[in-house]
C-alpha cells in the first residue's frame, strides 16, 4: 500500500475554505447520505459548499442525488473537459464535482491521480466556504490520500459491530499515520437517544488503551452527534432525493440540521 502523506492537511490549499473529509471505516454506514444532506444544511446557514466526490472508481453521489453529469472527475482528469464544466449544482443548492463510477484506474493511487486530485482542490477550495470530501471506505491508498487533503475528519459509523470495528481501524490508522490528534464522529441508524454518545464514549475508552498520538495523549474522539434510525431515510434514498427536501420535519432530518449546526459553531465560527 502506498503511504498517505504523514501530516494532515500537508497538500491542501493555503485558503479559508475549510476542507471536511467525510469517511467511514465500512461501507453501507450512509456516509454519502451524510455528505449530501449535511451539505444542503451547512448551504441554509448562507454558506457557500462544495461536495467534491473523492470516493474515486465506486461513486454514487450521483445516484443519491439523482444527476445525470454530462461531466465528471474523469473527464478532467483526463484533459476532456474543463473543470468549471464539472461542477453543477444540486438540489439543496451547493455545488457537486461527481466522480466517475467504475473507473478501474483510480482504485490506485498513482502519482497522475494524487497530482491532479491536488490541482483540483486548490483551485476550487478559494472559491467556497466549506469543502465536503465524500471519500470512499476503508483505509486504501487512495482513500487515506484524500482524507489527508482535509483539516477536519468525520467518521461516520453505525451501532454495528463490523461497522465499529472497521471504524476504530480507520481511526488508528489517521492517528499513526496522519498524524492527527482527534477526530470528529456522528453515529448514524442510532436507535435511541444518546446511543451514539454511549458508543463514542466506549470507543474513546479502547483507543485510550491501545492508539497514542504523536503528541503521546491518546486519540481524542469527538461526538458530533446521532442520527436515528427513520424510515423517511429509506423513503429519500430509493426516490433519490435529498432527505432534507423530501421529509424536511423527520427526526433524521432534524438531527443533520442539529450536526450542520453544531459544525458552524464549532469549526466555521
Amino acid at each position: 500500500m502506498t503511504a498517505a502523506p504523514a501530516a494532515p492537511n500537508s497538500k491542501a490549499p493555503a485558503t479559508g475554505a475549510r476542507i471536511i473529509a467525510i469517511t467511514s471505516g465500512k461501507g453501507g454506514v450512509g456516509k454519502t447520505f451524510v455528505s449530501a444532506n449535511l451539505a444542503a444544511a451547512l448551504t441554509r446557514h448562507g454558506l457557500k459548499v462544495l461536495v467534491l466526490d473523492a470516493d474515486l472508481g465506486l461513486a454514487n453521489l450521483d445516484v443519491v442525488l439523482n444527476l445525470h453529469p454530462k461531466v465528471t472527475l474523469h473527464d478532467v482528469f483526463t484533459g476532456r473537459s474543463s473543470l468549471d464544466d464539472a461542477v453543477i449544482e444540486a438540489p439543496g443548492g451547493f455545488s457537486v464535482l461527481l466522480a466517475g463510477s467504475g473507473m478501474v484506474e483510480y482504485s490506485r493511487l498513482t502519482p497522475e491521480v494524487r497530482n491532479e486530485f491536488i490541482n483540483v482542490l486548490q483551485t476550487l477550495a478559494p472559491r467556497y466556504d466549506v469543502v465536503l470530501l465524500d471519500t470512499g471506505a476503508g483505509i486504501s491508498d487512495v482513500v487515506l490520500f484524500s482524507v489527508s487533503l482535509a483539516s477536519e475528519v468525520l467518521i461516520v459509523a453505525t451501532p454495528e459491530p463490523t461497522s465499529l470495528t472497521d471504524a476504530y481501524a480507520a481511526i488508528k490508522v489517521l492517528a499513526t499515520q496522519q498524524k492527527r490528534q482527534h477526530v470528529r464522529m456522528v453515529v448514524n441508524q442510532a436507535a435511541r437517544p444518546g446511543d451514539g454518545r454511549a458508543i463514542t464514549s466506549q470507543l474513546q475508552q479502547v483507543l485510550d488503551r491501545f492508539v497514542t498520538t504523536e503528541s503521546g495523549r491518546p486519540m481524542r474522539l469527538l461526538h458530533m452527534g446521532d442520527i436515528p434510525a427513520d424510515n423517511a431515510v429509506r423513503e429519500a434514498v430509493m426516490r433519490r432525493q435529498l432527505l432534507l427536501l423530501n421529509t424536511p420535519g423527520c427526526p433524521a432530518a432534524l438531527a443533520v440540521a442539529q450536526l450542520a449546526n453544531k459544525i458552524q459553531s464549532t469549526l466555521l465560527a
